[in-house]
């Protein structure tokens, strides 16, 4: 599915009528790392404001933050809380 049609969900049921999927997208998956980064600047900006939480890096066994060079002051206050929000969160039973 394109991106304009999973961030778009009147679109989406304009082109896809016998679809299951509701709303907006939450979660894109992308085909790189160069298309990420290219789709999270873009919404990153696209979204007003040029603040971002993230990127995280989901799937691992424990929780990963990551910051880049151009982090901002900012970003890094917010992944710091989110990093201790994820530090006091307790494991789940399934590790």
């Amino acid at each position: 599915m394109h991106g304009d049609v999973a961030l778009d969900a009147a679109q989406r049921r304009a082109l896809m009528p016998d679809s299951s999927l509701r709303g907006d997208a939450t979660l894109l998956v992308l085909p790189g790392i160069d298309a990420a980064n290219i789709a999270y600047n873009l919404l990153k900006v696209a979204a007003g404001g040029n603040i971002a939480i993230g990127p995280i890096l989901l799937g691992a066994a424990q929780p990963v933050h990551i910051l880049t060079a151009s982090t901002t002051v900012r970003r890094i206050v917010n992944m710091t809380a989110l990093a201790v929000a994820d530090a006091n969160t307790p494991a789940s039973s399934n590790q």
